[in-house]
C-alpha cells in the first residue's frame, strides 16, 4: 500500500481547538509511555506526547467527525465509520486501521454478543471507534489506570489486542465451567439437563472460533504484506498474538467438540428415557390387552352370552379379567420382557 500524507503535530493542535462530539474518554501518552485521561469537555492536545482518542459511533456528529479528520488518510476514515463489521487489518508507511472483534461488554461483564472495534493510528494518534461497549477497551483502560506504560500507538493497539484475548480466555473459562456442570449432571443420569446451556455454549463457541480463524489469518496476511515500518511507533509486533491466538483457538475448538459431544449425550439419553416410557407402555398395555377382550364380548348386546343368568356372574367375569392379565403378565416375566 503506498505512503499516505499526514498533517504535521501543528495542524492536529489546530483541528483539536474545540470538544469533540460523541468522543467516550481521551488519554494522553507522555514519551515515557505513561498516560493520563484528559477531560472529554475539554479539547484534547499530545502536549508532546501523542493521543488515543475513543468514540462512539451510536453518535452521529461522532461519525461526521471522524469521516472529515485530516489527520487520517481516506481509506482509514471510511472504515472508522463503516457499518461492515468484517475484521480487517491493513496498513501503510504512515498508518495502520482496521477491525477488530470483541465481546460486548454488559453490566456484568463479557457477553456472548460479538462487537466491532474500529481502529486507525498514526505516529501522534489512536483514533478508535465502537458502536456497543466492548469488554477489551474497558480492560486496557483499567490496566492504563493501574499504571501500564505504552510507548507507541502500536504498542497501544498489541495491549488492546491482549485484552481481547485476556477476555476471550476468561469467558472461555466460564463456558468450561458450565461444560462441567452440565457433564457431572448427565453422568448422574439427571433428566432436567438444560439443553439450552450446551447448545448456547457451542453456538458461542462457533462464532468466537470463526473469529478467532479469521483474526488469525489478517495477522498471517499482514506479516507477510506489509513491510515493518521504519517508525517503530507503526511497527506491529505480531508472532506473540499469533501463539496466543493459536492457544486460545485450540481451547475454543476444544469447547465445541465438548458441547457437541455432551449435546449428543443427551439426546441419547433422552432417546433411552424414551424407550423405556415405550417399554413400560408396550407392557401395560399387552398386560391388560386381554382384560380388555373379556370386558368387550361381555359388553357385546348380543343373546346367549355367558353367565347373563347367573347371580354371581360379575364376579365370574372379573375373575376371568384378572386372571387373563395374570397369565399374560407371568408369560412377559417368563420371557424376559418384564425387568428388562
Amino acid at each position: 500500500m503506498s505512503a499516505v500524507a499526514i498533517t504535521s503535530p501543528g495542524d492536529a493542535r489546530e483541528m483539536q481547538a474545540k470538544p469533540l462530539a460523541g468522543l467516550v474518554f481521551a488519554c494522553r501518552f507522555r514519551p515515557d509511555g505513561s498516560s493520563e485521561q484528559l477531560n472529554v469537555e475539554e479539547p484534547p492536545t499530545p502536549d508532546g506526547g501523542w493521543l488515543w482518542l475513543h468514540f462512539n459511533l451510536a453518535d452521529m456528529r461522532a461519525c461526521q467527525y471522524l469521516a472529515t479528520t485530516p489527520e487520517l488518510p481516506a481509506p482509514a476514515r471510511a472504515l472508522l465509520v463503516a457499518a461492515d463489521e468484517h475484521q480487517q487489518l491493513l496498513g501503510g508507511e504512515a498508518c495502520l486501521y482496521g477491525v477488530l472483534a470483541d465481546l460486548v461488554c454488559g453490566l456484568s461483564g463479557a457477553t456472548e454478543e460479538i462487537g466491532f472495534l474500529h481502529f486507525a493510528l498514526t505516529e501522534k494518534i489512536f483514533i478508535s471507534s465502537r458502536r456497543h461497549q466492548l469488554n477489551a477497551i474497558e480492560a486496557t483502560r483499567k490496566a492504563l489506570r493501574l499504571g501500564a506504560k505504552v510507548q507507541t500507538p502500536a504498542a497501544l493497539l498489541e495491549l488492546i489486542a491482549g485484552q481481547m484475548i485476556e477476555s476471550l480466555d476468561h469467558f472461555a473459562d466460564g463456558l468450561a465451567d458450565q461444560l462441567d456442570h452440565a457433564e457431572e449432571r448427565i453422568l448422574a443420569d439427571e433428566l432436567n439437563v438444560d439443553r439450552k446451556v450446551v447448545g448456547s455454549v457451542r453456538r458461542t463457541t462457533v462464532r468466537v472460533h470463526r473469529q478467532l480463524v479469521t483474526l488469525r489469518a489478517l495477522i498471517q496476511r499482514f506479516e507477510h504484506e506489509i513491510e515493518e515500518s521504519e517508525n517503530p511507533a507503526l511497527n506491529l509486533r505480531t508472532k506473540k498474538l499469533l501463539q496466543r491466538l493459536d492457544w486460545l483457538d485450540t481451547e475454543i475448538v476444544e469447547l465445541r467438540d465438548r458441547s457437541r459431544l455432551l449435546q449428543e449425550e443427551i439426546m441419547l439419553k433422552s432417546s433411552e428415557q424414551t424407550n423405556r416410557s415405550l417399554h413400560v407402555l408396550a407392557i401395560v398395555t399387552t398386560v391388560f390387552l386381554p382384560a380388555s377382550l373379556v370386558a368387550g364380548i361381555f359388553g357385546m348386546n348380543v343373546g346367549g352370552l355367558p353367565l347373563t343368568q347367573n347371580i354371581d356372574g360379575f364376579l365370574w367375569a372379573m375373575v376371568l379379567t384378572i386372571a387373563a392379565s395374570l397369565v399374560v403378565f407371568w408369560l412377559l416375566k417368563r420371557s424376559g420382557t418384564v425387568g428388562r
